[in-house]
C-alpha cells in the first residue's frame, strides 16, 4: 500500500524533487531552501489512460508525455520534464513503485529535459568521471563497488545523466543519489555484509546499498567510458573501441533506448553522442563469465589510465 505523507523535498540528478511518496534513497532538502524542479505525485490517471487507449505493459509516447501501465503495479506518467504522476493499483508494493519512479520514469524525464541517459555506473577518479556500461548482469555495479573499496567515490548507479556544458560543450556527469544495487554474490566477494540492507522487491538476493560516505555529489567531466562484456575466455582484456563502433555502443547502452525513436529524438541522440565521444576515451572490458574479476578489472583500469596520462 502506498503511503502518502506530507510532501518532502529531495535532491536527485541535480534537481530538487518534491514528492508525495517517501523516497528514502534520496537526500532530503530544506523546504525553505529551494523551489522544486520536479514534482512526484499520486493521482488518478485511469481516465487519461483510457482516453489514450493505452494497453497494459505498453508505452504511450506523445509530445511532452510518456505514459505506461504495469500489470498489478500501476499507471505512470512523465510530462514536460518536470512532473511524474503515479496511480498505484490496489496491493501494489511501495518499493516496486519507487524502482520505476527512480528508474524508467526518471530516464524518460531526462530525455524530456534533453539530458543524455546511459545505463551503467560512474565513479570519480582524480576529479574526473569514468562510466561503466554494459548489458544487465555484466557487472557494472560490482565493478563500481570494487572501486569504492579502494577509496574512490560513486556518482551514479543504474541511470547515468550526462549534460553538456553550454560554453565548452564538455560532457558532465550529474550525480544521481547515494545508493547502489548489488547481488548477494557480489556482496560476498567484496567482503560486504547484507545486515540492515533492504532487498529489492522481487529480487530477494539483490540489495539496496546506501553509500552516503562514498558518494560524490557534484558534477564531474566525463572523460572515459568502459563497456563490460562477459565472454568464455578465462582472462580479462581491455581494448580501445574504435571510432566507427563508438556511436553504436552509445546507442546500445542508452537507458531506455526504445524511447529515442518514439520521442523522435534520433537526430538529437546522434548529435549528442558525437559531442560526447569527441571528449572521451572508450574501452571494452572483456571478462570471463565463470569467475569474479572485479578486483582484477579495477587494477587493469587504473593501470590503463596511468599509461594514458604518460
Amino acid at each position: 500500500m502506498i503511503e502518502i505523507n506530507q510532501k518532502i523535498l529531495y535532491k536527485a540528478f541535480g534537481f530538487s524533487v518534491l514528492s508525495d511518496i517517501p523516497l528514502p534513497e534520496l537526500a532530503q532538502l530544506s523546504h525553505d531552501s529551494e523551489i522544486a524542479d520536479i514534482e512526484i505525485k499520486v493521482s488518478d490517471l485511469s481516465v487519461k489512460w483510457f482516453e489514450l487507449k493505452g494497453e497494459p505493459n505498453k508505452f504511450i509516447v506523445k509530445s511532452n508525455l510518456i505514459m505506461f501501465q504495469l500489470t498489478d503495479i500501476g499507471i505512470f506518467s512523465i510530462e514536460y520534464g518536470n512532473s511524474i504522476s503515479v496511480t498505484p493499483f490496489k496491493g501494489a508494493n511501495e518499493d516496486q513503485i519507487r524502482l520505476y519512479i527512480l528508474g524508467t520514469c526518471m530516464g524518460g524525464l531526462l530525455f524530456q529535459r534533453g539530458i543524455f541517459p546511459l545505463h551503467g555506473s560512474v565513479v570519480a577518479i582524480n576529479g574526473e568521471a569514468y562510466a561503466f556500461i554494459g548489458d544487465s548482469g555484466a557487472g557494472k555495479s560490482t565493478l563500481a563497488s570494487a572501486f569504492l573499496n579502494r577509496g574512490f567515490q560513486l556518482l551514479s548507479d543504474d541511470v547515468i545523466a550526462i549534460s553538456i556544458s553550454p560554453n565548452e560543450a564538455i560532457p558532465f556527469v550529474i550525480p544521481s543519489y547515494p545508493q547502489q544495487k548489488l547481488w548477494q554474490e557480489s556482496l560476498d566477494k567484496l567482503g560486504l555484509s547484507n545486515n540492515r540492507l533492504r532487498p529489492i522487491y522481487g529480487r530477494e538476493s539483490k540489495y539496496c546499498v546506501p553509500i552516503s560516505s562514498q558518494y560524490y555529489d557534484k558534477p564531474l567531466p566525463l572523460v572515459g567510458v568502459f563497456e563490460l562484456i562477459k565472454t568464455d575466455n578465462q582472462k580479462v582484456e581491455i581494448n580501445r573501441i574504435e571510432r566507427l563502433s563508438q556511436i553504436q555502443t552509445m546507442l546500445k547502452h542508452t537507458y531506455r533506448s526504445f524511447l529515442v525513436p518514439r520521442l523522435e529524438m534520433q537526430e538529437w541522440h546522434f548529435n549528442r553522442s558525437i559531442n560526447i565521444i569527441k571528449h572521451i576515451k572508450m574501452f571494452q572490458l572483456q571478462r570471463p563469465h565463470t569467475k569474479f574479476t572485479a578486483n582484477e578489472l579495477t587494477s587493469l583500469i587504473l593501470k590503463t589510465l596511468s599509461k594514458e596520462e604518460q
